[in-house]
């Protein structure tokens, strides 16, 4: 018993002055974090979803099939986007004009373009331009 006294008391006051010792490590100083990151990091989680639920609907799916795009390849690619790729695609999901307002946009231009080679005699379009 002696004999196990005589190695394990060394090994026990070696193990308590190693516990008591500070140890060197460099922690990375931690920074503040902004409330302008902290509303910019839910802003871009949101914008996220929304184009996340926007491809999630049947008419999306349907139109991207038609054009040959395979589903989980879109998906793949939306969640690969960078926090900024993803904010510029949502404001430009908020600049598009909806489906219908896009068609009478089209064919307003289309009229004007003919009225205006009408009035400079380049078509002869419309009756009402002589």
């Amino acid at each position: 018993m002696k004999k196990l006294f005589r190695i394990l008391n060394p090994l026990l006051i070696l193990s308590l002055m190693m516990g008591t010792m500070p140890l060197a490590v460099h922690a990375q100083p931690s920074q503040l974090v902004s409330t302008q990151s902290a509303l910019d990091a839910v802003q871009v989680t949101a914008e996220r979803e929304r184009i996340n639920d926007l491809l999630a609907r049947n008419d999306v799916r349907e139109q991207l099939m038609n054009y040959g795009v395979e589903l989980n390849e879109v998906e793949a690619r939306v969640a690969a986007l960078s926090d900024q790729e993803v904010l510029q695609m949502a404001e430009q999901l908020d600049q598009m004009p909806a489906g219908a307002n896009a068609v009478v946009g089209a064919l307003l231009t289309v009229f004007i373009i003919l009225l205006v080679t009408d009035l400079l005699g380049l078509t002869n379009v419309f009756p009402f331009t002589r």
